[in-house]
């Protein structure tokens, strides 16, 4: 019997695995398996017995477990921060447009969505705001980098900030869950690393 997968675009697959009894020998601090899969083109799979492919890679890292939670703490405060300050620049927008009603001709049309869609659009950033995003992915580029010595910290923020870009790292590690990763930018990003 065969197996189809399918990869429409550019996608990462990230999941966890927490090992009950494996660790890492001479290691006391607890550690995760970080399980990671892209494809740089798309991919249709029919058979797995007789698939290659020279546009899919995978790999795994060993990360601290206690890294990962901080880092997610801080990544759901970098997601709230800028949450707010879309908030507060659609309320600055709002506020200078003209109120404008609707005629007796026209009717108000409310189409329910499947799933609510994240933010897309691209974030500007305050100060603050870009030195918190700069301080996250530079402790995602450490702990991604398979070559720590080139995991220094970051000067500029290496791919376009969106709701959902950041939503998509805050995902990522989750050790509970896994995640998939398409947007263009941030999927370029998170592969450099893997390199």
């Amino acid at each position: 019997e065969s197996r189809a997968a399918n990869a429409a675009n550019k996608e990462i697959n990230i999941q966890w695995y927490i090992p009950s009894l494996a660790k890492p020998s001479n290691d006391t601090e607890t550690k995760v398996l970080l399980l990671y899969a892209y494809n740089t083109k798309p991919v249709k799979i029919s058979n797995i017995k007789i698939f290659s492919s020279m546009s899919i890679f995978s790999g795994h890292l060993w990360i601290p477990l206690a890294r990962i939670i901080s880092l997610r703490e801080k990544l759901s405060n970098l997601k709230q921060q800028v949450e707010m300050l879309m908030q507060s620049s659609k309320t600055l927008s709002s506020a200078s447009e003209p109120t404008r009603f609707l005629e007796e001709s026209e009717t108000l049309k409310i189409i329910p969505s499947k799933k609510p869609q994240m933010n897309v659009a691209k974030v500007h950033l305050d100060e603050k705001t870009e030195e918190m995003a700069k301080r996250c992915l530079s402790e995602v580029k450490a702990l991604l980098s398979v070559v720590p010595a080139l995991s220094l910290p970051l000067t500029e923020i290496p791919f376009d900030v969106t709701l959902q870009s950041i939503a998509s790292l805050e995902d990522m590690f989750d050790p509970a869950s896994g995640c998939i990763i398409t947007e263009e930018s941030l999927f370029s990003w998170i592969i450099s690393l893997f390199h």
